[in-house]
């Protein structure tokens, strides 16, 4: 048994060992040694007896404090008290009651101390002063009278919650533990013991936690929708499929794991044929799927709508196909759930008239209307927003309010607030009857999807905070770019395709700040070329993992900088081993650190390696900011030509490849001259203006918001 050592005793005192358990219930109290012996005594008596007649008296230490006596003089007190209770109640103590004595620690103890402290028993005369300096807040307190009756699993399980809910995952693994050895846990109990291993990225301990919750609690499906999707988040993809499939058997009636029993589709891919046959998978599990989908019942209405608010098909999208038949078939199937549950809010809606003197009515909803990529951008249409003939209005379904919403509500006329609540946004958005509504993202957050299932508006757009169409039969336009979209692009999407001018949103200029970090810092060697790869894993397809390897082989002081984990590891370890390299020569993989550590990688990186398939974003802009050079290659669609279109724009376009063996020629070249590599950044820092804050597409956004409503105005 562990135990925390504080000091100890001399040989044949009472309390042998001063320890604060691990597995034991640790009881203390605050005795008032300043009162009279004999009351000292009584009631010193009455506790031990009350500890020594708890049913589980084996399992706890009592720990008394000490302030206000010397260790000598307290165990002769207690010496007092044992030779009573051997005399009147036949009681051992020092066999029957494990007690130990707290007095003069000092701080740092006693905030060792304090984590593992299941109760404080109250006594009629307390130690106030030893009461005052012990960190005990939030520590139970229970009469003498009382504590005989309460169980020892409320003892552990309070303690357990206590240090869940201050974050101090280590030690509430053990008091959950703990729990499971001295009663069977509820489901509660495994929740949050996966949680607290989860925190401390101990992925296996997590999963068989979980694993084990499942076979007590079977019919509980949070246990089995977070076993699903972090398998999944952790490339254990065949293991998630078996586990959706028992989740379906054990909850027939739950459409979320008919979601996932047909749906499921990796986060990553270890090589391309894994692409074609999990897309095979989708296309004939879709069709499953809708054949199986019942709406008759009240009870199938509920379980389908709560089943598609808990989950979508965003990974589909990163297997670099056009997307339109599936996306219009999940999009019809997401459209009858809706409404099936609210058949008020599915039928055509008319133009409110425009009265002389009004406003178009121009309405955002999102999730995300806080510091988030695929929202940020959004900030400059609202900015630079004619305010003469359009009123912009606000709804914000999320939770994570931060200064980039104070931007949101300061630009907008009306902002709502109203998270997690599908039914009160929509009728919000109906009671402002606006005459445009917009999605920024729609395939990101499950509950925007719903909203933009139903009819809210005349008119429904979605932007490109998700770049791929959303196949929903009540979405209008697809608000894009020009500079984005290939000529023959309309054969992408299930709405009517809209060019904006340029990238088509107006970004922000990050904040850049200056240097103060080295590559030390981040353990990065001052004479690699350091090649930044900041996407997330499931941006990166197998087909191209070929590209690190070669730029490695021409350029031997390569680095490649990974910051989102290392789910790519083993597939870059065959990468490089077919070339006959190591890839831990080469590759370093860093946790995804604070902005201010991000933006300094950016800082002290040579070049920045842009994604095939699907490009950055955010990402990509903030490197320009950052004046790093970028090498992109643009892909069939328009959510594999965002870093192309920036670098159009910015007119710095050397660095565009046309296939993958120019791409490497242009990586290795920038690696090789540095003189060519600081001319790039260069020309980049004197174009800024030509990227960001860019007005343009907010009067072309507007030119189309106006000639769209004239339309219904007219007709």
């Amino acid at each position: 048994m562990r135990e925390t050592n504080l000091s100890n005793r001399g040989k044949g005192s009472i309390t042998d060992t001063l320890a604060v358990k691990y597995g034991n219930i640790n009881i203390i109290i605050f005795p008032d040694w300043s009162q009279s012996e004999e009351s000292l005594i009584l009631e010193l008596e009455q506790v031990i007896k009350t500890v020594i007649n708890h049913s589980n008296s084996n399992q706890i230490t009592l720990l008394i404090n000490t302030n206000g006596i010397s260790e000598d003089d307290a165990n002769l007190v207690l010496s007092t008290v044992a030779m009573n209770l051997l005399l009147t109640e036949d009681f051992d103590i020092t066999v029957e009651c494990e007690i130990s004595l707290l007095g003069n620690l000092d701080e740092l103890e006693l905030r060792a101390i304090a984590p593992f402290l299941h109760g404080r028993i109250i006594l009629q005369h307390e130690n106030l002063e030893g009461l005052a300096s012990f960190i005990i807040e939030n520590v139970p307190t229970y009469k003498i009278e009382s504590f005989q009756n309460i169980h020892i699993g409320q003892l552990v399980f309070d303690l357990s919650t206590r240090l869940f809910q201050q974050g101090r995952w280590i030690e509430a693994i053990a008091q959950y533990q703990t729990l499971l050895e001295i009663q069977l846990g509820d489901v509660d109990i495994y929740y949050n013991l996966n949680y607290c291993y989860r925190q401390l990225n101990l992925i296996n301990e997590y999963f068989q936690t979980l694993q084990q919750g499942i076979k007590l609690y079977p019919q509980e499906g949070r246990l089995h929708f977070s076993l699903i999707i972090d398998l999944r988040r952790n490339g254990r993809i065949e293991e998630a499929i078996l586990s959706a499939e028992n989740a379906a058997k054990c909850l027939p009636d739950d459409y979320t794991f008919q979601i996932l029993k047909y749906l499921t589709v990796p986060s990553i891919y270890e090589n391309i044929e894994e692409i074609n046959f999990y897309r095979q998978r989708y296309t004939q599990g879709l069709r499953n799927l809708i054949e199986q989908t019942y709406l008759k019942t009240t009870e199938e209405q509920q379980s389908a709508l709560a089943g598609i608010g808990r989950l979508t098909n965003f990974y589909l999208s990163y297997q670099a196909q056009n997307d339109i038949d599936l996306q219009r078939q999940y999009g019809k199937l997401v459209h009858e759930i809706m409404a099936a549950n609210y058949p008020q809010w599915v039928v055509p809606l008319s133009m409110p008239k425009l009265q002389p003197n009004q406003k178009i009515r121009i309405g955002y909803a999102s999730h995300y209307l806080h510091s988030y990529s695929g929202t940020l951008w959004l900030t400059g249409w609202l900015r630079y927003c004619d305010r003469q003939n359009f009123e912009i209005y606000c709804y914000y379904t999320g939770n994570e309010p931060d200064p980039v919403t104070q931007q949101f509500q300061s630009y907008s006329d009306v902002f709502h607030h109203i998270p997690h609540n599908l039914p009160a946004a929509c009728e919000q958005i109906i009671a402002d009857k606006l005459h445009i509504l917009v999605f920024p993202e729609i395939g990101m957050d499950a509950q925007t999807m719903q909203m933009a299932g139903l009819r809210l508006v005349p008119l429904q757009c979605v932007a490109w905070g998700h770049p791929v169409t959303t196949g929903l039969p009540t979405i209008d336009y697809f608000l894009s770019s020009e500079l984005m979209e290939p000529e023959n692009a309309q054969e992408h999407y299930s709405e009517t395709l809209i060019r904006l001018p340029n990238i088509g949103v107006s970004y922000p200029k990050p904040y850049i700040p200056p240097v103060i970090k080295t590559r030390s810092d981040f353990g990065l060697e001052d004479d690699a070329v350091i090649y930044l790869c900041c996407q997330a894993p499931f941006k990166y397809l197998p087909q191209y993992d070929f590209i690190f390897a070669e730029i490695a082989r021409r350029l031997p002081q390569a680095k490649f900088v990974f910051l989102r984990g290392t789910l790519l590891e083993p597939r870059l370890k065959r990468a490089f081993a077919a070339v006959g390299f190591n890839s831990e020569d080469y590759c370093v993989f860093l946790s995804i650190p604070e902005r201010l550590d991000y933006l300094m990688i950016n800082l002290l990186s040579d070049i920045y390696l842009d994604t095939f398939t699907w490009s950055g974003g955010n990402t990509t802009l903030e490197a320009i900011a950052c004046n790093l050079p970028i090498v992109t290659c643009p892909g069939k669609f328009m959510r594999g030509r965002h870093s192309d279109s920036f670098l159009k724009m910015l007119g710095v376009t050397d660095t565009i490849a046309q296939n993958e063996a120019e791409y490497i020629e242009i990586a290795v070249k920038l690696g090789l001259d540095q003189a060519w590599r600081g001319a790039i950044a260069e020309r980049m820092s004197q174009n800024h203006d030509r990227l960001f804050d860019d007005k343009a597409c907010v009067a072309g956004l507007e030119a189309f918001y106006q000639q769209v409503c004239s339309k219904h105005f007219s007709a």
